[in-house]
């Protein structure tokens, strides 16, 4: 087994001697790259993102921004990345370096004040600056819309990034003045290079151990020899219980780059995801074909998590409060399980059993999801939280309707946050199907839909609130189906 290895910022260095729990944020600034900065260690602020060479959707690497405070630096081993201070380009003997167009923009705009959180920001919006189709948005893209800016820069880019002091205006200035990457950018023409190959990782130190293995089946094996072990794909969970809790595994087993988990295939019955593709992989390779999902994805955290947060360590986690569960139920989602003997799929309405409870045994892991074609005409997914973006829901209602000559011929109602468990609403479901689509009905059913699930009341919300947030939302939906309908 060849030692474990990272390259950075173009240079190679060994991961050894550090314990297999410490992240890639601790990595670095032990090895004096500074900035990136540790403002929350969970994943919220963005002060801590660098970037990372991964597969492409439309080139073979792209740049991808993730919080180096979640990621074990184990998890990269063989892999390349890239910090804030190697954006920049080195200069003659005796000179400064050149700043990085992104760099630049940021200081003659005026975007930032104490620094902190700058590097973090200069990260994520080098991703959006090398994102390949951005170019092919630039020249439609309309100039007064607030989220897209007349060069193609998504500012959806920079949601998981918090500044404290500068305010957004002069940051959202920098976004929407760069310009496109030219051929002699190194990093634009490395995007025409194949990503490093993933390799086996067996990291031993302090009495710990962090493995990869090359396929599901020697994976597999190694689940049912250490049942025990946690594993991980992005971390975005995993992360926050080292960070924030201390914890630590005796045995970490990493699934992220086993091609067995990474596929996305469109059959005639159904769409199956791989468990170990990213939520930015999913959404950029489902382009819109699924409209629920694609409600969703926005919703979810922010860009930075979801460029590691994968659907199978989503439903794994088995949290109530998690954003794809309602959305898949609705989907009438199932998940295929796998182990050392084969695999089974379960119904995603079956699956969660308890608080942070499944169906899945020791030595198992989800390898799929599995959505049933043809997909149902209506959905929505709303999300009450108190911020509009990189939030926890207090409340996370999905929908998916089949409405026809104005009768209600199926619905299937996804609910998170109201429950121990994400849970369907069986008996507002029941209350639709069969009925006229009318604002009466809706009414009735939506007070239904309140009396669902066992609220609680805590720090996000109120059990009244949260009820009463239910009903809303399928009044919501009545009068957005009918406006839709009526123009």
């Amino acid at each position: 087994m060849v030692a474990a290895r990272i390259t950075v910022n173009g240079k190679e260095a060994p991961i050894s001697p550090v314990a297999p729990h410490t992240t890639v944020l601790d990595f670095l600034r032990e090895r004096g790259l500074t900035g990136a900065k540790e403002g929350c260690a969970e994943g919220e602020c963005g002060a801590c993102s660098v970037l990372v060479a991964r597969p492409g959707v439309n080139k073979p690497t792209d740049w991808v921004a993730v919080n180096a405070c979640l990621v074990p630096v184990a998890a990269l081993d063989g892999q390349e990345i890239i910090t804030s201070e190697g954006l920049a380009t080195a200069g003659e003997p005796g000179m400064p370096p050149t700043l990085h167009p992104v760099q630049e923009e940021m200081a003659v705009r005026g975007g930032s004040q104490c620094g902190y959180c700058t590097p973090g920001f200069v990260c994520s919006m080098a991703a959006e600056y090398y994102r390949p189709d951005r170019c092919a948005y630039a020249d439609s893209a309309d100039s007064t819309d607030r989220e897209q800016g007349p060069n193609g820069f998504d500012l959806h880019a920079l949601s998981g990034n918090l500044c404290r002091c500068t305010g957004y205006r002069p940051i959202r200035d920098a976004a929407f003045a760069v310009g496109m990457p030219t051929d002699s950018d190194p990093l634009a023409r490395r995007r025409e290079q194949s990503p490093p190959t993933p390799v086996a990782t067996e990291y031993v130190q302090d009495d710990s151990v962090f493995l990869r293995k090359s396929t599901l089946a020697e994976t597999l094996q190694l689940l049912r020899e250490r049942p025990d072990a946690v594993v991980v794909a992005g971390s975005t969970d995993w992360g926050v219980e080292v960070n924030i809790r201390s914890l630590r595994a005796d045995c970490v087993v990493a699934v992220d780059w086993l091609s067995e988990l990474r596929e996305l295939r469109v059959e005639s019955d159904y769409i199956e995801i791989g468990a170990a593709l990213t939520l930015t992989e999913i959404e950029r390779r489902l382009d819109g074909s699924v409209p629920l999902l694609a409600e969703l994805f926005p919703q979810f955290a922010s860009r930075l998590i979801r460029n590691g947060a994968t659907l199978g360590g989503n439903l794994g986690t088995g949290s109530p409060i998690s954003d794809s569960p309602p959305a898949l139920l609705a989907l009438e989602a199932s998940v295929v399980l796998a182990d050392a003997d084969g695999e089974r799929e379960v119904p995603l309405a079956e699956y969660f059993t308890g608080y942070r409870q499944s169906v899945r045994r020791p030595g198992e892991l989800i390898r799929a999801v599995r959505i049933p074609l043809p997909l149902l005409p209506i959905t929505a997914f709303h999300k009450i939280a108190k911020r509009r973006f990189d939030d926890i829901s207090s409340v996370a209602v999905a929908f998916a309707l089949d409405i026809k000559d104005g009768i209600v011929r199926k619905a299937r109602i996804g609910l998170g946050g109201v429950a121990a468990t994400p849970i369907r609403a069986l008996t507002t479901e029941a209350a639709l199907e069969g009925r006229p689509w009318t604002a009466e009905i809706a009414e009735a059913a939506a007070r239904v839909l309140q009396a669902e699930g066992t609220p609680m009341n805590d720090h996000r919300a109120s059990a009244e609130y949260r009820s009463a947030m239910l009903g809303q939302s399928l009044l919501k939906l009545h009068a957005q189906t009918t406006e839709a309908v009526s123009s």
